[in-house]
């Protein structure tokens, strides 16, 4: 018997700075509403959904890095997203940036959660692969800065199991730069992992590495497709795209199959839902096959990779 959920990607169009939360929060209660008349049972919103991509700007008061960080979730600004959520009985992913309080410190996380039909908050990851530095370079046409306002994330990429509609299902989730490095899905994957949600920014001009810009969509595609496929998981892939304070971001969020296929695919850099019907056994063939890692992974001949942080040449 299969396990069908509907889903729903809802891309974001550029937030300017301009833009206020509760108008952002509005535009993202249309995207549900068109998810609601769906029939969609889970949405998935992108990283730093609620304001513009602020690591672009080098800032030195950290009161105004902190405007951009939410102090709790959901905030009396949040609250409407979550009230139609609950209405609807939609569940849903948003991702943030995190100001909070840990052991007498105060911690600052790109972060996204997950939140179930009820509204209550199920599973929360801290973006672990941060990209970019963390000082002043003026030579960029924009900065990257996320190494200076976030830490690394401390929760590693857990796996919650949740029930969507009349299904059960393990869901997990990862946040942008996290979705090119293998071991983000890997960890995943052994604790069966049947939908990755992620949320991304990605601008199509990457300053250090000019001449990859023009394989900057076919990349985005590439590490999640392949990624579904050795992992024998669905992965819902969401950006905020378009123009952004001048600065032009990549957008093909997709819905992909287990089998490594793009099931559903954005055609604007715009405010657009795109939904899929999931089966999440769809991955059982592969992760009781090809993919069995109980039969064939081998542990012992990996160690380099959690021994070794970077590249040593073979002498």
């Amino acid at each position: 018997m299969s396990r069908v959920i509907t889903v729903g990607a809802a891309q974001i169009g550029g937030i300017q700075r301009s833009e206020n939360r509760p108008q952002v929060i509005a535009r993202m209660i249309e995207l549900l509403k068109q998810a609601r008349s769906n029939g969609c049972d889970l949405v998935a919103f992108p990283e730093l959904t609620l304001t513009t991509f602020f690591p672009r700007w080098y800032m030195e008061d950290q009161a105004e890095v902190d405007t951009f960080f939410e102090r709790e979730m959901p905030s009396n600004e949040t609250a409407p997203l979550f009230n139609a959520a609950r209405e609807w009985g939609i569940g849903f992913t948003l991702g943030f940036a995190e100001l909070t309080e840990e052991g007498g410190k105060t911690r600052r996380f790109n972060t996204q959660i997950l939140v179930d039909k009820s509204g209550k908050i199920i599973g929360k990851y801290r973006k672990i692969h941060l990209p970019g530095h963390a000082e002043h370079e003026p030579w960029r046409a924009f900065q990257h800065l996320e190494k200076r306002y976030f830490e690394v994330g401390n929760l590693s990429w857990g796996v919650n199991r949740a029930r969507v509609d009349l299904q059960s299902g393990l869901f997990g989730q990862m946040i942008c730069n996290d979705r090119r490095w293998p071991e983000s899905y890997r960890v995943m994957g052994l604790q069966g992992v049947e939908m990755i949600l992620l949320g991304y920014n990605t601008p199509v001009h990457n300053p250090p590495a000019p001449e990859h810009d023009r394989l900057g969509d076919f990349h985005n595609h590439l590490v999640m497709q392949s990624a579904a496929y050795q992992n024998a998981t669905w992965v819902v892939g969401v950006a905020k795209c378009g123009m952004e304070e001048g600065c032009e971001m990549i957008g093909g969020s997709c819905i992909i199959a287990p089998t490594g296929e793009i099931v559903a695919q954005a055609v604007t850099r715009g405010d657009e839902l795109i939904v899929a019907r999931c089966d999440l056994d769809l991955g059982q063939s592969y992760k009781n096959s090809v993919f069995n890692f109980a039969r064939h992974r081998e542990p012992e001949q990996y160690r380099m990779i959690v021994e070794r942080k970077g590249a040593v040449l073979p002498e």
